[in-house]
């Protein structure tokens, strides 16, 4: 096997691992259910979260410990030091912290339907925020999915399955939450190297969110951390979807093509829609297959620009080769 088909697979594995994790914090979080530890649910989200993170460091420090040199810290400078705690705050401790709020009172089938708001805007605040161009292609396949979720909502067989509470708005507040990471990242640390971002956002992240925990909640929040039932299960979790995904996602990056991980991760909505229908049981509802063939619909559009794209870029690299072949003298 290639490299490049090794890094496809790899893509595909990742993205099937992200889109079962909602649903695999959600089970594990009914297997707390069904295990109480005197009276109480061990396998909270809060506990997933703060254990989880702390475990995902063990693999980052392992992959990243070389960018922590003398030299890489001293370059830095205190723009970048405030947009890296930015960074943390928002994506390591705001957003899960919020994902989970919403999957502890919603589906992860709604969760994953909401999500659908980031593509285009994100695609609409990088125009205007990044001065980037906006890819009308890009932008009509995120719209035209988004419509796809609204018809799957809006086709559910009960009327009350849906209704627009304090898990949906969680997963509004996350979604914006992740794109303003996403611009924050953008603006402010691209010379900042990948194993220092990487670890600090983790780490300080984890550290926010414990303390934000602890303080909204109490000093016993995370009693339970450390029960036999929490360390069985945390694995699951831990190397399932932290250690394997981030390994498939990393190797899946370096040897793939950037059409082929953007086409893997385009299937991640429906992924996550099926996967939850597997293990957890949910029921999107009627509005399952025309949303879903509206979504592919949108995918179908993202995709059909980015070919487009790219064989006006090899046709214009063609025609710039042919006009350099066709000048004899190309100097001494």
């Amino acid at each position: 096997m290639s490299s490049a088909r090794f890094g496809v697979v790899l893509a595909w594995v990742a993205v099937l691992i992200y889109a079962s994790s909602n649903s695999i914090v959600t089970l594990l979080t009914n297997i707390g259910a069904e295990n109480l530890v005197y009276g109480r649910n061990a396998i909270t989200f809060c506990n997933l979260l703060f254990l989880g993170s702390l475990i995902s460091l063990i693999p980052m420090v392992f992959f990243f410990w070389r960018d922590w040199t003398r030299e890489n810290l001293r370059k830095l400078t205190k723009s970048d030091w405030v947009f890296l705690t930015t960074s943390a705050f928002l994506s390591s401790a705001l957003t899960p912290g919020l994902f989970f709020f919403a999957l502890e009172h919603t589906t992860v089938t709604n969760v994953v339907l909401i999500g659908r708001i980031d593509p285009p805007l994100f695609l609409l605040a990088a125009t205007f925020l990044l001065k980037e161009e906006l890819d009308p292609w890009a932008f009509a396949g995120g719209i035209i999915a988004l419509v796809g979720a609204v018809v799957m909502i809006a086709l559910k067989e009960d009327s009350t399955s849906f209704s627009f509470g304090k898990g949906e708005i969680a997963a509004v507040l996350a979604t914006l939450s992740f794109i303003a990471s996403t611009l924050v990242t953008r603006i402010g640390l691209k010379g900042v190297p990948l194993g220092i971002f990487t670890i600090y956002r983790t780490a300080l992240g984890t550290v926010v969110y414990f303390t934000w925990a602890m303080y909204l909640f109490g000093p016993h929040h995370f009693q339970d951390l450390f029960q036999p039932v929490v360390l069985k299960w945390i694995w699951v979790y831990a190397v399932i979807v932290i250690i394997v995904g981030q390994f498939a996602w990393n190797l899946g990056l370096k040897y793939a093509k950037s059409g082929d991980v953007a086409l893997a991760t385009s299937f991640s909505p429906l992924a996550a829609i099926l996967i939850a229908m597997l293990l957890l049981g949910e029921d999107p509802g009627a509005g399952l297959i025309p949303g879903a063939l509206v979504i592919l619909l949108g995918i179908g559009v993202a995709q059909y620009g980015r070919w487009k794209r790219d064989m006006a870029e090899k046709q214009a690299s063609q025609k710039s080769l042919e006009l350099e072949g066709s000048v004899n003298f190309k100097g001494a």
